[in-house]
């Protein structure tokens, strides 16, 4: 149990945990990671037969990473020190642990909420937002990712380096676990409202950014990819248009400021993508992000060099555009000509020279990030799969 003065609830908690070891018959202990308490809550521990671990850097992901390191069994089922979770019932974690789960997750929304134990911003919108977007982006089975009881396999785990400080250790556990293929079970949990008087240490609003980022940067995909690739087809396909025909919505004609925007969007779009293919490398050569059969293929056929010569080819394909619109111009003496139909040549050239470099110059950036890695053997693809991508591309 992660502990910051819980001296009013926290002797109820570590007699109901023993009481359920003694029990069921379980061989194991009440471990108290205490975040630096000055109420008293470590005597209080200690007096009610737990053991105490000090933990000097506060935050909720320290104090449960220290436990869990520090924790002596097999199996450690974690949960908060303030009785709302029922320590007393633990049979269906037990069971499923047991039955050969590396994680066990408690679901508050099966088991039930009771009135007063979850506040309405929390219960409506933030855990059900929150749990659908670590579903979607991680395609996880969880339906309460931030149930704070939940039983794992130590040694599983531990393996997965956590690193999270603060309360988004919550969705740290659950997006690394999926991302390494553990065993994932959810049992119905029961929320009760805690037995403190003062304030709970969770803030909505920072918190629930501070998962709502995690979220984000575990998943290029959705961070960069898929809105940069949105973004290039609706600029494309609204400059082609406005190249090729006049564009007419209700009574406004979309012209030459339009393709403008339509360049600077592809533009946008482009750099979105790249980003993404340079988080997934970067993620996977440090280790906190799986490989994928796509990246693999990504890298045998997109290389460096094949890189820098689309990168060139683009770039002289814009130069091009630009030396017509420079003869035109000299063809009148360099003087005035039409803006609008001379911009109809301009923006497409120079766009595609700006491309042309953007693609050149990541492609030398590539070569960067993969240093040390260039020659090695392929990725291990059965060992640790990419479960962040669909079924069918696994």
């Amino acid at each position: 149990m992660p502990c910051l003065n819980e001296a009013e609830t926290l002797e109820v908690c570590v007699t109901k945990a023993q009481d359920f070891l003694a029990r069921s018959g379980v061989d194991g202990e009440v471990l108290i990671a205490d975040n630096g308490s000055t109420d008293g809550s470590q005597a209080i521990a200690r007096a009610a037969g737990a053991r105490v671990v000090e933990v000097p850097q506060r935050g909720y992901g320290s104090a449960l990473i220290t436990g869990i390191r520090d924790a002596k069994g097999t199996f450690v089922i974690m949960g908060d020190a303030d009785d709302s979770y029922d320590f007393s019932d633990l049979g269906a974690f037990v069971e499923a642990l047991r039955g050969g789960a590396d994680l066990v997750m408690g679901d508050r929304f099966a088991g039930g909420i009771a009135p007063g134990a979850m506040p309405p911003l929390h219960r409506y919108l933030g855990n059900p937002v929150l749990s659908f977007v670590g579903r979607l982006f991680f395609h996880s089975t969880i339906r309460d990712f931030h149930c704070g009881l939940r039983g794992f396999r130590r040694s599983s785990i531990m393996e997965l380096d956590l690193q999270s400080s603060g309360m988004e250790f919550a969705s740290e556990m659950v997006v690394k676990s999926t991302l390494a293929g553990l065993s994932i079970a959810e049992v119905p949990t029961t929320l009760r409202p805690d037995g403190r008087t003062r304030a709970p240490h969770l803030r909505t609003w920072r918190d629930g950014w501070r998962h709502l980022r995690f979220l984000l940067l575990y998943s290029p995909r959705w961070l960069f990819l898929y809105p940069g690739v949105a973004l290039m087809v609706l600029s494309v396909i609204v400059g082609v248009a406005v190249e090729a025909t006049t564009v007419r919505i209700f009574s406004a004609t979309l012209g030459v400021d339009t393709l403008v925007l339509a360049s600077a969007g592809l533009i946008i779009g482009l750099q979105s993508v790249l980003f993404a293919v340079f988080t997934k490398i970067y993620g996977v050569n440090a280790g906190f992000l799986p490989s994928s059969t796509r990246l693999d293929q990504l890298s045998r056929f997109f290389t460096l060099e094949s890189g820098l010569v689309v990168g060139a080819g683009l770039a002289v394909l814009g130069v091009i555009g630009l030396v017509v619109a420079m003869v035109h111009w000299s063809s009148a003496q360099f003087g005035h000509l039409d803006a609008v139909s001379e911009l109809h040549t301009v923006v497409p050239s120079a766009t595609l020279l700006t491309i042309g470099f953007q693609i050149s110059l990541a492609s030398l950036f590539v070569g960067i990030l993969d240093i040390g890695h260039v020659g090695a053997a392929p990725r291990d693809l059965g060992a640790q799969q990419d479960l962040s991508a669909p079924a069918t591309e696994r």
